[in-house]
């Protein structure tokens, strides 16, 4: 099965794959599938079948930390998730863990439900790191309440290590110990207790517009989204709701390729699933196209119109990940990542070339050149002070010598080029 060329301006030669109809099939069907998977095992937070199994991974896997950090429970708790949270709690203290209204001089409302996504040091992101570490620094809090950023002084808190490298050290490692403190809830959570929000939701904060239906009350999207946390829409849930964006991505991805293998009779070289094929980006949009129309209509019918119920049932993952697609598509079709791309190609050339110079120059014999180059200087030290051809010739024949380069005459060298039988030689 021949497939249409295609010729770019820089003049290389590339196919052209387009779809055909079992190609978009298999998309849709595998969007259907995880479609399937996300509205009756993935659900909404407390009524999620995968969300009580993704759950306890993330409870052994703070386990599993803590025992990292020395954790040595009471017998009869080595398989309490709670200890092994006041463990880490424990040992990775930090001055930004604020949890009521008083602790932040009632400068706005916060309590135990909501303290994890208010404060922009418990984000498990790079928003989350670099506010913890400017924290820990300078001894404040930084919370994010009604769309406003609010810092707040601290008592004093001293990072470990001799200079600043070793603090700045001591500062990641204490957010990262803490979030995993954080992760599963706290020690003396009751029930699934409150976790830490998907990465980048915390910014959902800074939207202060809309007006959204939730029971009686009308309420912005930051509060919509604060109470969507408070309900169980955390990052545990979000590992949930990953579930079936990961079943479809793979799934196609599997498809394709052995579609390519077997049926198309392509080399392995050419069946790897890689965003370069069009073929296999377009399935990959509309499979997870079916998958948040499901997801979609799936919130809607359920949440009979209250905003809250339609958040929480909306699959964010899924959503991001179609967004992502959709835009790294238009970039591709709109020539936006070609230059780009060129100039990684081009990175990597000088790269390729780098590495080369450095393999040539481990070859070098760098104590004979050192000699080499001593040789020459005396030489040429000397040469200044040579007045007359005697004695150039004199600095010629001792350097050569020196330089064990034998002498392509024998003898004196006039009398030598006086006779015409004889002829330099050299070896």
């Amino acid at each position: 099965m021949d497939t249409p060329l295609i010729k770019q301006e820089d003049g290389t030669i590339l196919k052209d794959h387009v779809c055909d109809t079992s190609d978009y099939l298999i998309a849709i069907a595998c969007g259907a599938i995880a479609g399937l998977v996300d509205i009756f095992l993935v659900g909404s937070p407390g009524e999620s079948t995968l969300g009580a199994w993704t759950d306890s991974q993330v409870d052994e896997a703070v386990k599993k930390f803590a025992r990292l950090n020395k954790w040595n429970p009471r017998p009869g708790k080595e398989d309490s998730v709670a200890s092994a949270i006041g463990w880490l709690e424990k040992n990775y203290k930090v001055n930004y863990d604020q949890r009521h209204t008083a602790d932040v001089g009632n400068v706005f409302s916060m309590n135990t439900k909501n303290h994890h996504i208010k404060s922009l040091s418990h984000a498990p992101d790079a928003i989350g790191l670099f506010f913890s570490v400017l924290n820990q620094f300078t001894s404040t809090s930084a919370f994010i309440s009604g769309g406003q950023l609010i810092m707040i002084q601290t008592e004093t808190f001293e990072l470990q290590g001799g200079n600043f490298s070793a603090k700045l050290f001591c500062g990641v490692a204490n957010w990262f110990g803490h979030i995993m403190s954080d992760i599963a809830g706290s020690s003396g959570s009751q029930g699934r207790g409150s976790g830490l929000a998907i990465p980048f939701f915390e910014l959902f904060q800074m939207c202060t517009f809309g007006e959204f239906q939730i029971g009686k009350d009308r309420q912005d999207f930051a509060t919509l989204a604060i109470r969507a946390f408070q309900d169980g829409y955390d990052a545990r849930f979000g590992l949930t709701m990953a579930i079936p964006v990961l079943i479809c991505d793979l799934s196609i991805r599997l498809l394709w390729m052995i579609k390519r293998r077997f049926y198309l009779k392509l080399p392995m070289n050419e069946c790897i699933p890689t965003s370069k094929h069009t073929d296999l980006r377009v399935m990959l949009l509309f499979g997870n196209g079916t998958l948040c129309i499901m997801d979609g209509a799936d919130a809607a019918i359920r949440s009979g119109g209250n905003w809250l119920l339609f958040f929480t049932r909306m699959n964010i993952i899924a959503w991001a990940r179609f967004l992502t697609l959709v835009l790294k598509e238009i970039c591709i079709r709109t020539g936006i990542s070609a230059p780009l791309e060129k100039q990684l190609n081009a990175y990597k050339q000088i790269t390729a070339a780098l590495h080369s110079y450095l393999l040539q120059l481990q070859q070098i014999d760098a104590e004979a050149f050192r000699r080499e180059t001593e040789q020459f200087n005396r030489f040429a030290q000397y040469t200044d002070t040579i007045l007359d051809e005697r004695q150039l010739n004199i600095a010629l024949k001792a350097s050569m010598i020196e330089l064990g380069i034998s002498l392509p005459w024998g003898g004196d060298f006039d009398l030598f080029m006086q006779d015409k039988s004889k002829h330099l030689r050299f070896e």
